[in-house]
């Protein structure tokens, strides 16, 4: 079973737990028929890591994707689920930017957990130890973080040193999630393809964008092809990912100045066509609750 839920959504700081239950079968080796990757739709490498499944609670996993609040606020937004930081069994980064990257080193090292990132974030936030808890992440190698959750990156075009998003899967059910990035590349397209559930940046409005106070240099930022999805292009990305099997989109990392809720899933709904997934939009300050996918 797979299951996730925001704690904060947008540049204020970024976190998404994911929780995973073991699945029915286990992980085998890459692409083997009726393997674990195989069942994720994985094709490439196994990177097995720090298998935690024989943890105490290690019946489920948890994997924080983002780390960018501090340390006090990860740990009020995690009780207020009934968890608490100790709960946590691993990280991923996805780049280095300050709303994501935030307390994950610091925490990983408390904890002494795993903090997953590509080689390229890890040189931008100046190569920290974590006492030996670093594990890279790459393009193409799905992650066994346990025996009921896969990681499976992929490379975004984004202005960060090496940005990777996910698709996370416990080897029957597939979450994509895919914010930070300028455009929807064929690359992004085709890792997105059979997820069941969607976590879908719908950065601006580009109307509200051009009539912001933001400068012209990060008003060029934002709307360039390494900036951030609007809502037209997050629509055009999930019309090309779209299928009778998903059934959850969240509209996520929506800017306050430049974006609104309804105008981000008015453009997603308008990308349905015959298809009817539950939409809604994640926030800066509650996230969104627990969904299973």
């Amino acid at each position: 079973m797979l299951r996730f839920r925001s704690l904060g959504s947008g540049s204020a700081g970024n976190a998404l737990l994911i929780e995973a239950s073991p699945a029915t079968a286990p992980i085998t080796c890459a692409g083997e028929p009726g393997s674990a990757a195989d069942a994720a739709g994985g094709v490439g490498p196994v990177a097995q890591g720090d298998l935690i499944g024989g943890l105490p609670g290690g019946e489920v996993t948890r994997v924080l994707v983002d780390c960018g609040l501090g340390q006090r606020e990860l740990q009020a937004r995690l009780k207020a689920t009934g968890l608490q930081l100790a709960d946590l069994h691993a990280i991923f980064v996805t780049h280095e930017h300050s709303d994501h990257v935030g307390c994950a080193p610091a925490l990983a090292e408390r904890l002494g957990i795993p903090l997953w990132l590509s080689h390229g974030t890890w040189q931008a936030i100046g190569q920290p130890a974590v006492g030996g808890l670093v594990r890279f992440a790459s393009d193409g190698v799905t992650i066994a973080v346990s025996a009921c959750c896969l990681l499976q990156p992929f490379t975004v075009p984004h202005d960060a040193r090496e940005p990777l998003q996910l698709v996370v899967s416990d080897g029957q059910r597939r979450l994509g999630i895919c914010t930070d990035l300028g455009h929807p590349s064929a690359h992004v397209v085709d890792s997105l393809q059979g997820c069941h559930a969607l976590v879908l940046e719908s950065n601006h409005d580009p109307e509200l964008l051009a009539a912001s106070r933001y400068p012209a240099f990060l008003k060029r930022r934002v709307a360039g092809s390494l900036g951030h999805l609007s809502n037209a292009k997050a629509a055009q990305l999930l019309a090309s990912v779209m299928h009778d099997d998903l059934a959850l989109v969240v509209a996520a990392h929506l800017s306050e100045q430049n974006n609104r809720p309804d105008l981000a899933l008015g453009e997603l709904r308008s990308a349905l066509g015959l298809f009817s997934p539950q939409l809604l939009a994640a926030t800066a300050d509650q996230g969104c609750d627990w969904f299973r996918v």
